[in-house]
């Protein structure tokens, strides 16, 4: 099965198990169980059949699935499968410990779903949530998903990571890097670039016409250089930029205000902003329980829940499955739209 099945309206996705000290295999296993997710797509789940148990004996849940050892990716098959890869005993997992075991595990299950994401079988790629501490000590160039899924894929092009509620997506030029750095890697170019990006995401997941609202680096924008001189001589070329592409921008905007003209306002569909917490602060107040993370400019949409591992419910059998399955349908959706347009 290439991506999706000719005779099936269901895309296939790649479903990674995340790290199992946390809330992932309760998560996972409510997901594989909910009607809404099994209309959506078939999922291939790469993970430790002894963890999906545990995950449902925390969740209170039954997940009805048909499980391989193997599996051969030009093979046509039909549902959901579990690829079990037998290499975690739920025994040896401490609830609540970042561990190089779990990395170990987690790493193994997302490395698996991208390679059958670039094969071309599966349409999306999606995992519950990661420790990258724990991924850390698996893996030690592993700053961020972006970075290994560039490892794997040998990727070069422009990537991003993007936070979605309903009606609003938050995009960022800047992402990982301490707050002392992010003006001096602003520019222009790169400003548009992720205009680009931002724009071609969207219309990926079915918005025709995306509005991008720009936010300013400065208090009030730079107060016309009183603040600083980034929002004027950095930021609002860039937007003058995006509009000759085509792209629906305005801005920069203050920050402090940026959010209610998209949110509240309902102005824009998305709000570009210059470094990190400039976004994830609005949006996990917004919306922590729902949000997605999106990462955009692959071949293959990869999406998960914006939330972390937490730790701290962890086996209490009370996570939210909301985030989880929102993201699961969002890459449903753009898989799909992507499979249509082939």
């Amino acid at each position: 099965m290439k991506h999706q099945d000719r005779n099936s309206d269901k895309p296939v996705l790649a479903l990674a198990m995340g790290d199992p000290a946390g809330i992932s295999s309760e998560l996972a296993a409510r997901l594989l169980a909910d009607a809404d997710v099994r209309a959506a797509a078939h999922i291939i789940v790469f993970g430790d059949r002894r963890m999906l148990a545990l995950g449902e004996k925390q969740s209170g849940t039954v997940v009805d699935i048909a499980v391989t050892n193997t599996l051969a990716v030009a093979k046509p098959f039909e549902g959901s499968i579990f690829v079990d890869g037998a290499h975690l005993d739920p025994a040896t997992v401490k609830l609540g410990e970042v561990s190089k075991a779990g990395g170990t595990y987690a790493v193994a299950n997302f490395r698996n779903a991208i390679e059958l994401g670039a094969s071309g079988v599966a349409g999306a790629v999606c995992f519950t949530p990661f420790n990258k501490a724990a991924m850390r000590l698996a893996y030690p160039r592993y700053e961020d998903e972006i970075v290994f899924l560039n490892d794997v894929l040998g990727f070069k092009g422009k990537a991003s990571e993007f936070n979605i509620l309903e009606k609003l997506w938050n995009a960022r030029v800047t992402s990982h890097v301490p707050l002392s750095k992010v003006a001096s890697l602003l520019s222009t170019a790169g400003i548009v670039e992720n205009l680009q990006l931002t724009n071609a995401s969207l219309v990926a997941a079915g918005i025709a016409r995306p509005r991008i609202a720009v936010a300013g680096l400065n208090p009030h924008a730079g107060d016309g250089g009183n603040f600083g001189h980034e929002d004027d001589a950095i930021i609002a070329p860039a937007v003058a930029a995006g509009k000759k592409l085509g792209i629906a921008c305005e801005g920069p905007f203050p920050p402090d205000t940026v959010f209610v003209r998209a949110w509240k306002g309902g102005q824009f569909d998305a709000v570009l902003t210059m470094y990190h917490d400039q976004g994830q602060i609005a949006m996990k107040l917004i919306g922590f329980d729902s949000g997605v993370t999106l990462l955009g400019g692959y071949p293959f949409p990869v999406c998960t829940p914006a939330h972390g591992t937490a730790y701290d419910i962890a086996g209490q059998g009370i996570a939210s499955l909301g985030a989880t399955k929102a993201a699961v349908l969002l890459a449903a959706r753009m898989a799909s739209q992507a499979f249509a347009k082939q």
